[in-house]
């Protein structure tokens, strides 16, 4: 009896920590996701600042070299 008694305690431990780890991947999907949308919005922040990068830098260095 107290053998019986000693694997119905393991298992009700077993499915109990079963239904824990459940948890943990609903905090690791959370954490990809914020880890997700922080990269989202620093490639359009550098998307931004790319696009308002000034052109006329390059047009400047061909012209020194038109008359070589």
């Amino acid at each position: 009896m107290k053998s019986i008694k000693t694997l119905f305690v393991v298992a009700a431990l077993s499915v109990s920590s079963l239904a824990l780890a459940e948890g943990g991947a609903d905090r690791t999907f959370a954490r990809m996701e914020q880890a997700r949308q922080a990269s989202l919005e620093a490639y359009q922040l550098a998307k931004q600042q790319k696009d308002e990068a000034p052109v006329a830098g390059s047009q400047s260095k061909q012209a020194e070299h038109a008359n070589c």
